[in-house]
């Protein structure tokens, strides 16, 4: 028997755990280690990937003097410097507070949407030239991501301190050691960016009016009748602004695609169509059926029958009806959020559904509307956020990214090269996907190959459809 010193479990105490000298037990291993501190035996995979998880797992196991990364660190920074093409591209891991994988996970993926990045690092630019010293959720990202482009070393570990301690501080449900989940944390991260950048543009519309109004003010005797009429009080209407709330925002640029919902009245053939703006397309997911066909269900017909029957305003009463819903604009990042974790009548609760959903490398949409814009367009899979567990409220998040050649894993603070093969094991699990521990891809980041930076401007379509 050898003893196995050492483990950190989240800046926790240490533990010792005995393991056998001629075959460590994956299973038993996955019990004692998980990152953040919490025992969750959800690190277990499959027979042909236990070598990978094991090799994860012992990651944590280190002596006295070892450094945050060591050799590992230094071995994965000497093959990431053959490629030239990531010369400028830094690889760090995300410490643990307790329960904040799904956080870390989250940021490791956005890091690697490189417009998002970019843009993060350009508001960091501008904040340092305007001296502005305040602080929000966002100044706190782009002071991460600043950290982690401007390190000396490629690889290395970072601790998230202030954002997370922003982020409890904005949002309380945030704001405890439970279980969180990464797809609400994302939409949570991406509309708190949006309306930080709306509530500057309109404090900077508000300060350009003021100047304004006082100019106008020092040439007329009645102040309240300003050419403008702009009101530059704090509260109140303000028709500049408003005008300015309803303009998109980079990150609107980056992710925001459009849905038509369009329904065709069976009896009068009369097709109405309603549109609405998605940052993230959540999907149902069915065993052994794969991302396309998924979002094809997505896509798919279906008859509103009986109590569903449809109201047509030019019938002037309820009919059957055909309703389906398509992308009309594909947006130039594509994030794609797996449904999986449903409530299940027959267990009276919430489940993991750890069914095997293959999603490719690369990726097509075909449930576009006719008159779709980008209908060609093609995607490439840039990051994956993978839930570790067997149960909504029990596992951890893992990210998944691709680098120029490379295909890393970020398991919050250890950082691990992998090969591209590795990328089926967060397929999902091909036996029964209900109640199974399976490291499964929970949400997908696309990015379309004709995106660069800056160079996408969200455009107003005409809104007809046809079936």
């Amino acid at each position: 028997m050898v003893v196995v010193r050492r483990v950190r479990l989240g800046g926790r105490k240490e533990n010792e755990e005995m393991a056998s000298s001629s075959r460590l037990s994956l299973d038993r291993l996955s019990f004692i280690l998980c990152a953040g501190g919490r025992l969750c035996g959800d690190a277990s995979r499959r027979a042909s990937t236990k070598s990978a998880t094991l090799k994860r797992l012992l990651g944590y196991i280190r002596s006295p003097g070892d450094s945050k990364m060591g050799a590992n660190a230094s071995q994965l920074e000497k093959e990431l410097n053959s490629d030239h093409v990531l010369n400028n591209e830094h690889f760090y891991g995300l410490i643990n507070f307790g329960n904040t994988c799904y956080c870390n996970s989250v940021i490791q993926a956005l890091y690697f949407c490189r417009p998002f990045r970019e843009r993060i690092l350009q508001y960091k630019t501008q904040l340092k030239k305007s001296g502005n010293q305040k602080e929000n959720l966002l100044t706190c990202l782009a002071d991460l991501f600043h950290n982690i482009a401007n390190q000396k070393r490629r690889v290395g570990t970072i601790a998230p301190k202030r954002f997370i301690t922003k982020l409890k501080k904005e949002n309380e449900l945030f704001d405890n050691y439970m279980q969180q989940d990464a797809h609400e944390f994302l939409n949570y991260l991406l509309n708190t960016i949006s309306e930080t950048l709306s509530e500057e543009r309109r404090e900077n519309a508000t300060r350009q009016n003021g100047t304004l109004k006082k100019s106008t003010f020092l040439h007329s005797s009645n102040p309240v009748s300003c050419s403008n009429g702009v009101d530059t009080s704090p509260i109140g209407p303000k028709p500049s602004t408003s005008a300015s709330k309803s303009e998109p925002t980079w990150i609107h640029e980056i992710f925001m695609g459009t849905l038509t919902n369009e329904t065709r009245c069976l009896n009068c053939e009369t097709v109405s169509c309603k549109e609405e703006e998605f940052l993230d397309l959540s999907v149902d997911v069915e065993r052994d059926a794969s991302l396309t066909h998924c979002l094809r269900e997505f896509s798919a017909t279906e008859t509103l029958r009986g109590d569903q029957k449809y109201h047509c305003e030019n019938c002037c009463s309820k009919q059957e009806a055909q309703k389906r819903m398509r992308i009309r604009k594909a947006p130039p990042m594509l994030a794609l959020h797996l449904k999986r974790f449903k409530y299940l009548d027959n267990l009276g609760r919430h489940a993991k559904i750890s069914c095997r959903v293959p999603f490719p490398l690369e990726l097509r949409l075909f449930n576009l509307s006719d008159d779709a814009s980008g209908s060609d367009r093609l995607y490439d899979l840039v990051a994956a956020v993978v839930h570790c567990g067997s149960t909504p409220n029990r596992g951890h998040y893992i990210t998944v990214v691709k680098a120029s050649s490379f295909w890393l894993l970020f398991d919050d603070d250890i950082v691990d090269k992998i090969e591209p093969n590795t990328i089926e094991d967060f397929f999902g699990l091909s036996e029964s996907g209900v109640q199974k521990n399976s490291e499964s891809a929970y949400i997908l980041f696309y990015q379309a190959r004709d995106f660069a930076n800056g160079s996408t401007l969200l455009t107003a379509d005409a809104h007809h459809n046809s079936f």
